[in-house]
């Protein structure tokens, strides 16, 4: 009888032993997992510091972007600008051309004022050609 509480306490005891192993283990693995989460703390921690900077970086280029295209939109508006100040312009000029007198009398000189009213009024100029000159008053 004694033998069989020894093996039966023996084997209580291989029982403890392992359940202390399995604990040991347990033990081990919660320490490691512990590490572990330390370590993914610091990683996340870091990672949320790159994407802070990232997002910073992110919005100054935006703003750039913002800045670049408002200035390209007011430099377009300003070229569209000029090309209209241009088209007036041309046409501002081609209608002086056509208000040039052709001919400038003097001024005391009846004859000739009659002269350069008709050179001027000619109504195709484009086809006149002035060909004469003056001396003196009737004279040409």
């Amino acid at each position: 009888m004694l033998e069989s509480i020894k093996l039966n306490l023996n084997s209580t005891i291989l029982g403890h032993q392992n359940t202390i192993h399995q604990k040991k283990d347990v033990e081990d693995h919660h320490a490691s997992s512990k590490e572990q989460i330390k370590e993914l703390l610091e990683q996340k921690a870091n990672l949320q510091n790159e994407l802070e900077n990232a997002t910073d970086y992110i919005l100054e280029l935006e703003e750039k972007v913002y800045k670049a295209n408002k200035t390209s939109l007011e430099l377009l508006k300003q070229l569209k600008d000029a090309e209209v100040e241009i088209e007036t312009l041309k046409q501002y000029i081609i209608d002086l051309k056509q208000r040039i007198a052709v001919y400038i009398p003097v001024k005391e000189d009846s004859t000739d004022k009659k002269l350069a009213e008709f050179i001027n009024n000619y109504p195709e100029r484009s086809k006149l050609k002035i060909m004469f000159m003056r001396e003196t008053e009737g004279v040409y």
